[in-house]
């Protein structure tokens, strides 16, 4: 199968292509293309190609590669879509319609979450059972309960945990910190 795809030539750093139609079979460094359509310097952005030798080709069943087929498209020698060239690992994001989804998730949920909220201002009643009080009051005794968090531990309870240490692991941490001078 014939294949129209670039042949890197020029130096290192300094890329240039030729526009070669080749078999597909044989690799682009090999030099023995078919037939020689132009050439494409990248840093300079020059394309030159005779586009009815192209267009000849192309007729008569040669595949081009995603790059030249861009190429082409952009030059206005061929009509069609531009392919993605880029890895399926990284494919293309189109960045505006990312932003229109997330706009749309959020303008969605942004109304159901307005009718579930209370309105300000408004309290909202417990239900109550016949008899029940509406809320909760205090203990009568003036205690008030608080529940225990690790910041109110007696300072006791603290100091347990760390006499609790394995001796080795003091001994290692405060030997890392110090160092003792050698006699010469």
């Amino acid at each position: 199968m014939l294949k129209m795809r670039l042949q890197r030539i020029g130096r290192k750093n300094d890329a240039s292509f030729r526009v070669i139609v080749t078999d597909s079979r044989r690799g682009p460094k090999s030099g023995k293309h078919i037939d020689l359509l132009g050439s494409y310097n990248p840093k300079l952005n020059q394309f030159q190609i005779d586009g009815d030798k192209a267009k000849d080709w192309i007729s008569k069943g040669v595949q081009v590669s995603d790059t030249l087929h861009n190429l082409l498209i952009t030059n206005k020698i061929v009509e069609g879509k531009k392919k993605n060239v880029l890895p399926k690992k990284a494919p293309i994001i189109n960045e505006e319609a990312l932003k229109a989804e997330e706009e749309a998730k959020a303008a969605a949920a942004a109304p159901v979450a307005e009718t579930t909220a209370p309105a300000e201002g408004v309290a909202e009643e417990a239900p109550t059972e016949e008899g029940a009080p509406a809320t909760e009051e205090a203990p009568a005794s003036g205690e008030v309960e608080t529940p225990a968090t690790a910041e109110e531990a007696p300072a006791e309870a603290v100091s347990e945990t760390t006499e609790e240490a394995p001796a080795s692991v003091a001994e290692t941490e405060a030997g890392a910190n110090t160092e003792e001078p050698k006699e010469a």
